[in-house]
């Protein structure tokens, strides 16, 4: 089967976007698989299924929904939301609506609100209403082999799990993938390493569920953030260092705004059949 996509980053996470119309019914994980595979595949830490003008549901009031989108991890399994991942979707969705300056996006995680803020070619910047995360009481958590980590689950439409950490100097890859799939997570969990730099700053790593360690991430961030707002330990406006460069958190009416960039890269068509990967 002839699978479309547009490859897309928003601050070094990388996605492919299909039309759901366009996408195979059967076999969508393991075609996920195929496609996100970085040697075999295109290569991408997700997979989107995007579906324009979806029916209204009950309780969307008297917003208009841009688009239904579906998320699966570049390990197949699917995923409620992403903020990177959201933003490369509405910036595909503004290179085909030239003018239009805001997009509501239904996501696993309920809906999402997104503004352009810029365009240039293929490169723009956009705006994320993120909701109000909750933050959980801080907790301990037993390692294998003894040890034990201390942060606090995050809810800002994903599982996280919130690590701060003096320095980031450390094997937090290996860290994160132990506390990815710890049995405190039945359902794993994004695990987020964080530090304060100043009153506005945190710097972050990050490893996430279905997809490994991430040079960025927009829930991961607005995990980090909160948790580090929980603790007294930073304030609004504020930026997440990143890997792949900052992102920037603002206030609106109590809820947090993520804003950072996306670019649209390339595009084309993936040869895939259930009995193995065709480049």
């Amino acid at each position: 089967m002839r699978i479309p996509f547009v490859k897309a980053e928003g601050a070094g996470n990388d996605f492919l976007l299909t039309w759901e119309a366009e996408a195979p019914v059967e076999g969508r994980a393991e075609a996920a698989r195929a496609l996100c595979h970085r040697h075999l595949g295109v290569g991408a830490d997700g997979w989107y299924l995007v579906r324009m003008k979806p029916q209204p549901l009950a309780g969307e009031g008297h917003l208009t929904v841009d688009a239904a989108i579906h998320l699966y991890n570049s390990d197949g399994s699917e995923a409620e939301l992403s903020g990177n991942g959201t933003r490369c979707v509405a910036a595909w969705l503004a290179s085909l609506h030239p003018g239009q300056a805001e997009f509501v996006l239904r996501t696993g995680a309920g809906l999402r609100r997104l503004f352009l803020l810029e365009a240039a070619g293929n490169r723009f910047r956009l705006g994320m209403e993120m909701g109000r995360p909750t933050v959980f009481a801080e907790e301990t958590l037993m390692l294998p082999d003894g040890g034990t980590v201390t942060g606090n689950r995050v809810d800002p439409g994903n599982p996280q799990f919130a690590v701060p950490v003096d320095s980031l100097d450390f094997d937090w890859k290996q860290l994160g993938a132990a506390l990815e799939g710890h049995p405190a997570f039945p359902q794993r969990s994004n695990v987020s390493f964080y530090r304060a730099v100043d009153a506005n700053t945190v710097e972050a790593r990050f490893f996430e569920r279905g997809a490994g360690a991430t040079l960025s991430s927009g829930t991961g961030s607005t995990g980090a953030l909160s948790a580090a707002r929980a603790r007294g330990l930073v304030s609004l406006p504020a930026a997440v260092r990143t890997q792949a460069g900052p992102l920037h958190f603002r206030d609106s009416q109590g809820g947090l705004v993520l804003e950072g960039a996306a670019c649209l890269l390339a595009e084309g068509v993936f040869r895939w059949d259930s009995s193995g990967v065709e480049a």
